[in-house]
C-alpha cells in the first residue's frame, strides 16, 4: 500500500476521491444497492459467524481476481486458475473459503437488475462442485 492509499495522505481531490468510489461501486454492484443488499444477505447466511466486512473484502477480491483471470482465459480457464491460486491470497481468502467465493462470484456474474441470487445451500453446492477441480 503506497501513501497516497491513505485518505490523511491522499494528493487526489475530493471530487477525484469521489469520482473513483463511484466507479469501484458500479464495478462492484453494477445493478445499484439492491444488489448489495441481497449480496450482503447471502453472504452473511453463507458465512453466519462473520461480519460484513468480513466477507466482502474477500469476495470483493475473489470478484476482481476473476476478473482478471477471465481477461487471459475462457470462463472455464478462469475458474480453473481462481481455484488454484488461493495461496497467494491466503491472508485475504482461506484455503477452504476459495471454492465458496469463487461460487458467488460466479453467481454474481449472472444476476440482472432484479438481483436474485440463488440459495446459500446452492450456493454451497456450486463451491462442492468446484472444490473438486482444486489441484493441490
Amino acid at each position: 500500500m503506497a501513501l497516497g492509499d491513505f485518505p490523511l495522505f491522499s494528493w487526489k481531490s475530493k471530487k477525484a476521491q469521489a469520482k473513483e468510489m463511484s466507479e469501484y461501486e458500479q464495478w462492484a454492484f453494477p445493478h445499484g444497492e439492491k444488489q448489495r443488499e441481497n449480496l450482503t444477505a447471502l453472504l452473511l447466511e453463507v458465512f453466519p459467524k462473520e461480519s460484513v466486512p468480513n466477507t466482502m473484502i474477500p469476495f470483493l477480491t475473489c470478484k476482481e481476481l476473476f476478473d482478471t483471470a477471465r481477461e487471459k482465459n475462457s470462463q472455464d480457464g478462469a475458474v480453473d486458475a481462481m481455484i488454484n491460486i488461493q495461496k497467494t491470497y491466503k491472508r485475504i481468502i482461506k484455503k477452504n473459503d476459495m471454492p465458496i467465493y469463487l461460487a458467488l462470484v460466479l453467481a454474481d456474474a449472472q444476476i440482472d437488475e432484479n438481483a436474485n441470487y440463488p440459495t446459500a445451500d446452492a450456493i454451497r453446492a456450486r463451491a462442492e462442485e468446484l472444490e473438486r477441480l482444486r489441484r493441490d
